[in-house]
């Protein structure tokens, strides 16, 4: 079996994997119901937010379609969305803004640059009511700096919307005090679940009421939050894949909770760039820009990534190729999932055969 390095799916641990063969139930009885709702308390536990307040809305979806429900939802007939965008999934943003007719401005920032949060107090008009952000842009590894945001957001009492689909679970997240309305999440990556469900954690205040728009069917988060709410769902859930998302929530809490985990994925980072820099294999961004999840590095010298990534997995290890205007020139690795320091310097090693 291979070690996955890149960011998402991620390897699985036995417990998760064993929750798969759990038994087969329908979505409309009452044993789904108890699921459902328990998983939906432990994602709000995750980050201690109050049931009264807060509320988990699960998706059988990718993590792509929590961010458009996200958007779809949250912004109301009289909203003006403002969107960061500095890398590809800041342009996903975007694109499913202009897709639903959601009135929409950009402020666009080189993917090498760190967002100033004097760059968004100049692009602060009277007519924006909402922002969305990614908080980990996973085309370069960059950690944006949500609290900065939020703090010119909250000064200006403007909600945020974000994308946390690649740092919810590892990643600090104060909801509050960051103003953050709705935060679009994934079960597939930094809890360690399966593929097919993803879920949004919004603030119950913050969901449109009389001035909303029904842009989606399947994507209408009011209808899957009246509905979950009752112990029922619109749609048909699997009830497989929340089998799993249910056990990936009870290690997560058993192993430390968000900032183990982020301390974790640190520490197989640390010594990942640390030898890789060794070698001569330069990152893109300074560590202190970078997310703990995800790195992304030049390619070795005179080694295009079809023939680096091939090597790599004939090794045993999947790493990640650049994206948008990065496609040709870096490699990502990501360290998440049931991996050990041992699967790192093993990882390693192989580098070194290559670039030598």
């Amino acid at each position: 079996m291979s070690v996955l390095l890149n960011p998402g799916p991620v390897n699985l641990s036995e417990r998760v994997r064993a929750a798969l063969t759990r038994p087969d139930i329908c979505h409309r009885e009452p044993e789904f119901s108890r699921l459902q709702t328990g998983i939906r308390d432990k994602l709000l536990d995750v980050y201690a937010l109050p049931a009264e307040d807060w509320a988990a809305v699960l998706l059988t979806a990718s993590g792509t379609a929590a961010m458009e429900a996200m958007l779809c939802s949250l912004c109301g007939r009289n909203d003006r969305l403002l969107i960061i965008e500095n890398g590809v999934y800041g342009e996903r943003l975007r694109r499913i803004a202009g897709i639903h007719g959601i009135p929409a401005e950009t402020l666009r920032l080189a993917w090498d640059r760190p967002l100033n949060a004097a760059q968004l107090e100049a692009r602060l008009s009277a007519g924006i009511t909402r922002i969305a952000l990614v908080q980990h842009e996973t085309a370069t590894g960059r950690l944006n700096d949500v609290a900065a945001v939020g703090r010119v957001a909250k000064n200006h009492g403007i909600p945020l919307l974000v994308d946390g689909v690649s740092s919810f679970g590892a990643e600090e997240l104060r909801f509050e005090d960051w103003n953050i309305a709705a935060c679009a999440g994934t079960a597939n990556k930094c809890l360690h679940g399966v593929p097919g469900t993803a879920f949004v954690v919004v603030n119950r205040g913050q969901m449109p009421d009389g001035d909303g728009m029904v842009r989606s069917l399947y994507l209408d988060l009011g209808n899957y939050l009246h509905q979950q709410d009752r112990g029922s769902t619109p749609f048909t859930q699997s009830a497989q894949i929340l089998y799993a998302l249910d056990v990936a929530l009870d290690e997560h809490r058993e192993e430390g909770g968000w900032m183990e985990r982020r301390a974790l994925y640190r520490r197989r980072m640390a010594r990942t760039r640390s030898r890789l820099m060794d070698l001569g294999v330069r990152p893109l961004l300074h560590a202190s820009e970078c997310s703990c999840v995800l790195h992304a590095y030049h390619l070795p010298e005179g080694i295009a990534y079809s023939e680096f990534h091939d090597r790599l997995k004939d090794a045993g290890f999947v790493i990640y190729a650049g994206q948008g205007e990065l496609a040709n020139r870096v490699f990502r690795i990501s360290m998440m999932g049931a991996i050990t320091m041992a699967d790192v310097e093993r990882f390693i090693d192989a580098v070194e055969k290559i670039v030598k």
